[in-house]
């Protein structure tokens, strides 16, 4: 009887979950014409997969992995389910039959209807698991679940990712190549190097060498800079080259970044 309650009750939350998500996530394309509910990141993975329904679909499924862990482990879903799963899945359905985008993945009313059924599916899924297992079962399911969405996010992402850049054209192949490598580097992750490759990528093969995109341009270098240095990554690569560290950066670390 409790299964059933909560089916019940995870079937009405999917359904208005995914409905918004959905919505949410096409509005972004059409803004600022029209104001959007999202994220930032479900804009960029989401333009990073180029329009291709697998892109879409093993995107989703890494954090699918990931969130059911979390869900068996710790009782509830992360927001990997709302900016990355549904919104991706429901674009790679309608992607299978019209590959125009902008009639699909930027409609909000297809993806609407199509998130809420996904919603409808896998939010129920995802809590009659975790109520079914067994506590001293959930443990063995993390300790599974867990590295494989971690090889799938690290290993598979970033290939399909680096992939998608090189066939987006030579410019988004190499700011992705560059700027994925870097990341890898810095952030352990190449995804959100090649996500903003592609993004500098297209935009100078859209609208030239801008304004805009050399802002764009410098921007995404800031990031790693700053990334790499609160990350510490200048210390550990000069100490890799076994090259002294200055004094100068050494309480520099210390006083922005204090242990």
């Amino acid at each position: 009887m409790q299964i059933l309650i909560i089916l019940i009750e995870s079937i009405i939350v999917g359904v208005a979950v995914g409905f918004a998500t959905g919505v949410g996530a096409a509005r972004m394309f059409n803004a600022p014409t029209v104001q959007a509910l999202g994220a930032f990141r479900t804009l960029g993975e989401m333009n990073a997969a180029e329009g291709d329904p697998a892109s879409h679909f093993s995107f989703g499924l890494g954090f699918f992995f990931n969130a059911w862990a979390s869900t068996v482990g710790a009782g509830a879903f992360t927001q990997d389910i709302t900016h990355r799963v549904i919104p991706n899945w429901a674009a790679s359905i309608l992607l299978l039959k019209n590959k125009k985008v902008e009639e699909t993945v930027h409609n909000p009313k297809k993806m609407g209807i199509v998130s809420g059924i996904i919603g409808a599916i896998l939010v129920p899924f995802l809590n009659v698991t975790s109520a079914s297992i067994p506590a001293s079962l959930q443990v063995t399911a993390v300790k599974v679940l867990v590295p494989a969405a971690d090889t799938l996010i690290n290993m598979v992402m970033p290939i399909l990712f680096w992939l998608a850049a090189i066939d987006a054209g030579r410019r988004s192949g190499l700011f992705g190549t560059v700027f994925g490598g870097i990341a890898a580097l810095i952030m352990g992750n190449a995804v959100p190097g090649v996500v903003l490759g592609i993004l500098v990528g297209k935009g100078v093969d859209e609208i030239g060498w801008t304004k805009l995109t050399k802002i764009i341009l410098i921007a995404t270098i800031a990031l790693f800079v700053l990334s790499g240095f609160f990350r510490g990554f200048d210390v550990n690569m000069l100490k890799a080259f076994k090259i002294g560290i200055p004094s100068w950066l050494n309480n520099l670390h210390s006083v922005v970044t204090p242990k």
